[in-house]
């Protein structure tokens, strides 16, 4: 399943949950308490429902092999980057010609071939450090709660006093999915998870003008040809931006 039928599903499952929340009063009212139940996530269950989301994402993707040719570049690129700021990182590369990558919020990083195709080693460090940015800075959390308040998923939010999760059906997983991982970011949190990818080069003592070169290619490119653009604002000025810093 590809981030456009991801979006298809999805649309039709949040309208059918606005719909069905809004038959009657007492509907109302329960999707207001299972809404404050969502507000009260605590750090583990907002991983584990990234960790479902990863699993689902996973299931439907073709998965590069370790000893494939793209399994072995991304151990040497992620090679000592289990955890970063306490959140333990995972990741694979999906086999497909997209440019593009994502991040759960239990930190399961996924990079697209095409993107491996087209980016250095540094490029790809500075596009995990900015997509554990989105993590960092709770932006994933944030839309989790709201998804969870509002889409068939919330009925299986979980309470403040559990820390264990229920098992998201398929479909309301995907609607999750579409709200959490594949929405369009905002300005402001593209610059956050921007400079947090710089930091995080810098930190790790890689070469910070990948910042800069990584949105360059990015910018060159047809949004056609980049399913990423389509949830990023515009990499230009992203790159212009982050040139002044470096």
């Amino acid at each position: 399943m590809d981030r456009r039928q991801f979006l298809i599903a999805g649309t039709a499952l949040g309208f059918a949950g606005v719909a069905q929340a809004g038959k009657n009063f007492g509907g109302l009212l329960g999707a207001a308490k299972k809404g404050a139940e969502a507000a009260s996530l605590t750090d583990d269950q907002v991983r584990q429902y990234g960790a479902q989301m990863a699993k689902y994402y996973d299931s439907h993707s073709s998965i590069a092999p370790a000893g494939s040719a793209y399994g072995k570049r991304l151990a040497s690129i992620t090679r000592g980057l289990d955890e970063d700021d306490g959140l333990a990182l995972n990741y694979k590369v999906y086999l497909t010609p997209d440019v593009n990558a994502h991040v759960t919020p239990d930190g399961s990083v996924r990079l697209y071939g095409g993107l491996m195709d087209m980016m250095s080693d540094d490029e790809l460090r500075f596009v995990i450090g900015h997509e554990i940015g989105h993590v960092a800075h709770e932006h994933q959390r944030k839309r989790l709660q709201t998804a969870l308040a509002a889409s068939a998923a919330q009925d299986v939010a979980a309470s403040s006093g559990n820390d264990k999760v229920a098992i998201i059906a398929d479909g309301p997983l995907g609607d999750l999915i579409v709200k959490v991982i594949t929405a369009k970011h905002s300005q402001g949190n593209e610059k956050e998870a921007d400079d947090y990818g710089l930091g995080f080069m810098a930190r790790r003592k890689y070469d910070k003008k990948a910042a800069v070169s990584a949105l360059d290619k990015l910018a060159a490119m047809s949004s056609g040809k980049a399913p990423w653009l389509s949830t990023h604002p515009d990499p230009k000025v992203r790159a212009d931006r982050m040139r002044k810093q470096v």
